[in-house]
């Protein structure tokens, strides 16, 4: 059964500066809300960050269904699969908090856990991994 489980959601301000000069949001910017959903769910989580290790994005996606404006709140939900020794694959869906039916982007990113000095995988912290989908 190794198929994507909810594990977080959080909610981020639309910002006017998120905005590009064609009026929505700038498609860069729905990465950077991924990325700060990601890091509130491992500091919400207590994952501890030993030094010279953590977290490296190796590949990201995004689909962009609908443009977002500001005002507004993104609602941010990450899911996730059974973790393998060293990654994750995640899934992200992007939505207005005053429009929760409607996804605006979705994507996923493989997230490995590297001692940054060796620049080499290794395994997952077991708090981490107690906080994903078993297999």
């Amino acid at each position: 059964m190794n198929e994507y489980q909810e594990v977080f959601r959080s909610t981020m301000p639309i910002r006017w500066g998120d905005m590009d000069a064609f009026g929505h949001v700038n498609n860069t910017v729905y990465f950077r809300y991924v990325e700060q959903l990601r890091i509130d769910w491992l500091e919400a989580s207590a994952v501890p960050m030993r030094a010279g290790q953590g977290p490296v994005i190796v590949t990201a996606s995004m689909n962009f269904r609908k443009q977002l404006h500001y005002p507004g709140q993104v609602l941010c939900v990450m899911s996730a699969k059974a973790p393998g020794r060293s990654s994750i694959d995640t899934l992200y869906e992007l939505r207005r908090s005053d429009d929760p039916d409607v996804v605006y982007a979705d994507g996923g990113a493989r997230i490995v856990w590297v001692d940054y000095a060796a620049g080499k995988s290794v395994s997952l912290p077991d708090v981490l991994r107690a906080l994903l989908p078993r297999s």
